[in-house]
């Protein structure tokens, strides 16, 4: 069987004139979406960094979408002064804070005062029945009586003597007699005073009024109506002048060399947020406590409302003398290895890493001590965007 031409087969007619078409359509197609990725990829390898690093140096290129958020200005110099901040608590004049004795032994038969009362100079704080007192008056009349006989006796011995009735020996006898006897009474005189009562007062009695010694609070009472005082050492009523008060701080010994005597103090106390006493270093103590190593100063400020008492706990702030410092913000600061550091500008937007050594902050701002000078221009907003 012979073999007829029948024409070109599907896949043939479609190489015949489709074919040569829709190649060249796929040609163009591929260089085209080619050249699209050659194109992109050229323009990622240009695109313009954030920053680029020169050994230490930061550079912020222009067209960095980080020269909009960085905040660049000039370090400055201002007088401050160091702060030093120390714990204290408030506390009574030890010269007018006063733990009344009682002279004698006995029995309280009235309690004229209580705890936290205020008493004037020689206010009655309690009323003793007192044998010892009784005693007293006792010796007194004793020796007054043999002053007197001594005076009678030696005026007798000296008229004797003017007529030759009595002997030298027997007129210095007398002499002598009277000498003791004034002593007796003047010892005698100076007991009662020493107690607190006077041979002139009118009428004795055994009892002892115990007076105030001068004007301020009870803030101490150690007896009750009927009690028994037996041991007169012992303080049984403390009155404190809290006209006027001390702050009390304590200073660590490292800090010892920093602290003198008129040193300007401001004082803040928890009980009185936002009020600010002002005032200056009355003497430092010139010993060292041996169980806190702590040394003492105090600031005297007067209290006529008694709004601060003892025992209150307040914080003492100690200004020195205002130097020339360089601050800067504190959002400057940054954290690097446990050191602070800022950056530095050292041409336009090149930038390098600086440690500093602030010293006092007030508020939002800071002192440097070292590691920076005033005028140098310092990232002081987005630094943490340089921070590698």
């Amino acid at each position: 069987m012979s073999m007829q031409d029948h024409g070109p087969t599907p896949l043939g007619r479609w190489f015949l004139w489709g074919g040569p078409a829709l190649g060249v359509l796929l040609v163009v197609a591929l260089f085209t979406r080619g050249f699209g990725l050659i194109q992109a990829a050229d323009t990622a390898d240009n695109a313009v960094p954030a920053v680029v690093h020169k050994g230490d140096k930061i550079l912020i290129p222009e067209g960095s979408p980080l020269r909009q958020r960085l905040s660049v200005m000039p370090a400055t110099k201002q007088l401050l002064g160091d702060r030093l901040v120390l714990p204290a608590i408030i506390e009574s004049d030890p010269a007018r804070t006063a733990a009344v004795l009682t002279p004698v032994t006995g029995r309280v038969r009235e309690l004229k005062v209580a705890l936290g009362d205020r008493v004037v100079a020689g206010q009655a704080l309690a009323i003793i029945d007192s044998a010892d007192l009784a005693q007293a008056y006792d010796d007194y009349d004793k020796a007054a009586d043999a002053a007197a006989l001594t005076t009678k006796n030696l005026e007798r011995q000296s008229g004797q003597h003017r007529i030759g009735a009595a002997s030298d020996r027997d007129l210095d006898q007398s002499r002598s007699d009277l000498a003791q006897a004034t002593a007796e009474l003047t010892r005698a005189r100076a007991r009662l005073q020493a107690i607190g009562a006077s041979v002139d007062t009118p009428g004795r009695t055994h009892s002892l009024t115990l007076r105030a010694p001068f004007a301020g609070s009870v803030t101490n009472l150690a007896i009750a109506a009927g009690n028994m005082i037996n041991d007169p050492t012992q303080a049984i009523v403390t009155v404190a002048d809290l006209s006027t008060v001390w702050a009390t701080a304590l200073v660590p010994e490292k800090d010892i060399g920093v602290v003198a005597k008129g040193q300007t103090a401001e004082v803040t106390l928890p009980a009185y947020p936002g009020r600010v006493l002002k005032g200056t270093v009355l003497f430092v103590s010139d010993i060292v406590e041996s169980d806190s190593r702590r040394n003492k100063l105090r600031i005297a400020f007067p209290n006529p409302d008694y709004g601060l008492k003892p025992n209150m706990f307040a914080t003492v702030s100690l200004l020195e003398a205002p130097q020339s410092r360089v601050t800067l913000p504190t959002s400057a600061l940054l954290m690097n290895n446990d050191r602070t550091t800022v950056f530095v500008a050292t041409a336009p937007w090149t930038f390098e890493r600086r440690i500093v050594e602030p010293v006092l902050e007030e508020g939002s701002t800071v002192a440097i001590a070292s590691g920076l000078a005033g005028g140098e221009e310092v990232v002081v907003r987005g630094g943490i965007l340089l921070n590698d």
